[in-house]
């Protein structure tokens, strides 16, 4: 708990524990009042009997009667009853003039508590930028593909070559490609079984050749044969 709420608590306890107070003490009050009343009541009542019997006294005896007005008006008392009707009003004024601040402090403390909201994105952030990796996509499609690079590189030659050669020369000629020898040798027996490179073996070595239209012809025609 909060310090700010145990103090509005504590504060709250001490008006309730004052109104309680005051309520007591004005209830005594009101019976102490209540009781004067009732015997001044009594006294009015007696002096009123008395006037009334001399004034019948004075009459039997040949007086004169009485001026119009001398009788005293009997004063409007207010009961008990209406007192105490008026005392819960005026001690609900009395408390909610001192609980006034315990409510302001809560109001406080709940303020405080409340969170805060999330400030909105700025209309001007900067989204994450997707023209880079769309261009690279895009030149990673445009790029030959490792088979055409193998055909092109051994029809642009006029000698055998290996496949370590060829893995040289194209790692050469494409930095930014990984070019592996077991995979250059794999595509050029590929190429040799569809007719389009010559595996010559010289000793342990083996040198390919790029495949001329004349002799891609001429080889189902002597398988035929």
């Amino acid at each position: 708990m909060s310090e700010n709420q145990i103090s509005t608590t504590e504060l709250t306890s001490q008006y309730i524990a004052q109104v309680t107070s005051d309520l007591e003490r004005n209830g005594k009050e009101q019976e102490r009042v209540a009781t004067d009343i009732a015997a001044l009541q009594e006294q009015l009542l007696a002096l009123q009997h008395d006037h009334t019997v001399l004034v019948t006294m004075h009459q039997a005896l040949g007086g004169t009667s009485p001026v119009a007005g001398t009788t005293p008006a009997v004063p409007s008392v207010p009961s008990q009853s209406s007192a105490r009707t008026k005392q819960p009003k005026a001690a609900k004024e009395v408390k909610e003039v001192k609980t006034a601040k315990p409510k302001k402090a809560a109001a406080t403390v709940a303020k405080k508590a409340e969170p805060k909201k999330a400030e909105p994105t700025k209309a001007g952030a900067k989204k994450p930028a997707t023209g880079g990796t769309a261009a690279k996509a895009s030149k990673a499609t445009a790029q030959p593909s490792l088979v055409d690079l193998i055909r092109g590189h051994l029809e642009a030659q006029n000698e055998p070559r290996s496949a370590a050669e060829i893995t040289t020369a194209l790692t050469a000629a494409h930095p930014e490609r990984t070019i592996k020898t077991t995979v250059v040798r794999t595509t050029l027996e590929n190429l040799v079984a569809r007719s389009s490179a010559h595996r010559n073996k010289q000793g342990s070595s083996v040198f390919y050749t790029a495949a001329t239209e004349a002799a891609a012809k001429a080889e189902p025609a002597a398988a035929a044969n």
